[in-house]
């Protein structure tokens, strides 16, 4: 999996969408190191973006 760091997830996601990408999010990721959402490649392989929790850059 390939792990990518963003500034703004919320945006992105937003942006994502709108090229109809799947994007896969779950409470239970996130955690006091950041938020996180999953999108896959197309052959299936997972991307997750981070954004880091503000103390945690």
């Amino acid at each position: 999996m390939l792990n990518f760091r963003v500034r703004d997830l919320d945006r992105l996601i937003i942006h994502l969408q709108g090229l109809g990408i799947e994007i896969v999010t779950k409470a239970e990721w996130d955690s006091g190191i950041g938020r996180f959402a999953r999108i896959h490649d197309p052959e299936g392989n997972p991307i997750e973006l981070w954004q880091p929790a503000a103390d945690a850059s």
